[in-house]
């Protein structure tokens, strides 16, 4: 049981992130293809109730700590999103050529591993 999510690792930036990645992938993979375009929102609300959460419990902070939390939330959702991989020219290739899309879609933030 140590080896899974606790509290602790919730709160912190790497256990939300992963949270919130895996949350998402598990909720868009169940509502299918025509959730993908979803997943990014479902990312997002997903890491500021995490973030809104961990402010909720947070007793030594005065009444800034909303503020930072939704700030947090958005560390949350980049680190999630993997947004350190922009611009697109330090991502995967996802066709056949590197800079371009294919067929002007918007790239998809996880890959298939299937």
């Amino acid at each position: 049981m140590n080896d899974l999510f606790t509290w602790a690792a919730l709160g912190s930036l790497t256990g939300a992130s992963a949270a919130t990645l895996l949350a998402t992938n598990v909720i868009g993979g169940l509502i299918g293809p025509s959730g993908d375009k979803a997943r990014k929102w479902i990312a997002l609300g997903f890491a500021l109730v995490l973030s809104y959460l961990t402010a909720a419990f947070a007793t030594d902070a005065g009444p800034e700590k909303w503020i930072i939390a939704f700030f947090n939330g958005l560390v949350i959702f980049s680190a999630a999103l993997g947004i350190n991989q922009l611009p697109p020219g330090n991502r995967q290739a996802t066709s056949a050529s590197p800079t371009q899309l294919a067929q002007n879609r918007e790239p998809r933030y996880i890959r298939s591993w299937v």
